[in-house]
């Protein structure tokens, strides 16, 4: 039953009583709508049912309505009705899109502004669809942040819409790292210091940090894995002459330290190790000198005499 107004002494008719209960109790009778609509200030009391297989809307006009009027709008039909500010002011803390079988009230706080109340709050409907997903939020609305890939840990990225993200594991469960050596031998000349780019077979490279065909002296930190590196070498020099032997480590083509040995005539393994703080893109080389008097062989044929190793400690 639409709003009414009464005289003073009005007796009421059974029909009237009948249609003002019927009203208390949920709206009465509803009209019936399969398109979109807009509201008219007859609907002031009444149940709008919207019916519709395709998407709708009911538009809420101003002074079409008194402060504490009220329309009832439900929906029954497949298609989503959306309850849409024409000239009026339409508020909500749930949404403003009525589903199936969903419904709610427009109460209105004058001529011009209204409280849209959702009945099941469809704006709080859980995103989630697959077994995994987190509930999360973005800076409006709540959202769904698909599982992650086997293994990978949520971290926080404050770059990302949610400020959540999954990730692979930086460090600790996962190993990163390198170990290559020679199938040959590199000849070092007489009193002169040589990168060392005979490293033409890999045990493993987790992550492209070498190449035996690029730049194969270099040993370079991969992208996301800045922090402390281990590298470790051994190069077996060839015996016969007596002469000092030894093994360097450089950082971006500048020296940092070596190792190395006495004269001898035997042949000598020269080892070398070091932990530095390095980040993306820094490479490591391996650098060998000797001072016999002649040119001489580092020794290849397997990682059991010359090698070189580094790999990731963490950030």
């Amino acid at each position: 039953m639409a709003k009414q107004t009464f005289s003073v002494g009005q007796v009421l008719s059974a029909a009237q009583m009948s249609s003002l209960q019927a009203t208390a109790m949920g709206g009465g009778t509803p009209q019936t709508k399969t398109a979109s609509y807009t509201l008219v200030a007859a609907d002031a009391g009444t149940v709008i049912q919207m019916n519709s297989a395709s998407s709708t809307t009911i538009t809420v006009n101003t002074s079409l309505f008194s402060a504490g009027d009220s329309v009832q709008i439900q929906n029954i039909g497949a298609g989503t009705c959306t309850i849409t500010a024409g000239t009026a002011t339409v508020n909500s803390a749930g949404s403003l899109a009525v589903t199936q079988y969903d419904g709610g009230f427009l109460y209105f706080s004058s001529a011009s502004s209204a409280l849209w109340f959702d009945y099941t709050q469809a704006g709080t409907t859980s995103p989630l669809t697959t077994k995994g997903d987190l509930y999360t939020r973005t800076s409006s609305a709540d959202a769904r942040l698909a599982v992650g890939t086997n293994g990978y840990t949520l971290v926080a990225d404050s770059a990302e819409i949610t400020g959540l993200k999954w990730q692979a594991p930086s460090s600790g469960s996962t190993f990163v790292g390198v170990k290559a050596y020679s199938s040959t031998s590199q000849s070092i000349s007489n009193n002169t210091v040589t990168a060392v780019t005979f490293w033409d077979t890999e045990d493993f490279d987790t992550d492209a940090i070498h190449s035996t065909s690029s730049n194969p002296s270099r040993f370079t930190v991969p992208a996301g894995k800045s922090g402390k590196w281990a590298i470790q070498s051994a190069l077996l020099y060839q015996s016969g002459t007596a002469g000092e032997r030894r093994v360097r480590i450089y950082k971006n083509g500048v020296f940092q330290m070596d190792s190395r040995v006495d004269p001898n005539t035997g042949g000598t393994s020269v080892n070398v190790s070091n932990v530095y703080n390095l980040v993306a893109t820094d490479y490591l080389e391996i650098y060998a000198y000797q001072n016999t008097g002649v040119s001489k062989n580092i020794d290849g044929g397997g990682d059991g005499n010359s090698f070189v190793s580094m790999y990731y400690l963490g950030a």
